[in-house]
């Protein structure tokens, strides 16, 4: 008798789940380096001073970076999936309260929402895609999908 010990193969519906799964990589991450662009116009629109511009571009890489730790411990506990819509409604409700702002003091509140619902998105979107598939190689893939999603966020 001999026994199979080759994982079970992912299906179209993993890889559709890991494209799902991609997008919101790709946008907390793109969320870093945007506002650079935006920047002068927000300056002059809300007439931020150069301290509030500062603020209003760092706040959201501080408090991603530092709650990611704290939000994967927290999707263990919860459940990834359940944290991954969470944060993903957080972050798109706080985004819309981020773009109609009207004052600088609500832009970095908005921003800095959205980076705790950003640290939500991360690592939700690995740790899913990692218990999708079963197959060493095709989980490789997966991860190398999030991190290239993740990356070119940053890139773009």
């Amino acid at each position: 008798m001999t026994t199979s010990t080759e994982a079970i193969k992912a299906g179209r519906r993993e890889w559709v789940g890991l494209a799902v799964l991609a997008l919101p990589a790709l946008l907390a991450s793109l969320e870093l380096t945007v506002t650079n662009l935006a920047l002068p116009a927000i300056g002059e629109d809300l007439g931020a001073s150069s301290t509030q511009l500062l603020w209003i571009v760092d706040i959201y890489a501080f408090l991603l970076s530092g709650s990611l730790i704290t939000m994967g411990a927290w999707g263990d506990r919860i459940g990834r999936r359940r944290l991954l819509l969470i944060g993903a409604t957080a972050y798109g409700l706080v985004s819309v309260v981020a773009a109609y702002a009207p004052d600088a003091a609500s832009l970095i509140a908005a921003r800095a929402l959205m980076g705790v619902a950003g640290a939500t998105l991360m690592p939700s979107t690995l740790s899913l895609a990692t218990s999708m598939f079963a197959d060493a190689r095709q989980r490789a893939v997966a991860i190398g999908i999030i991190v290239a999603s993740v990356s070119g966020g940053t890139a773009i």
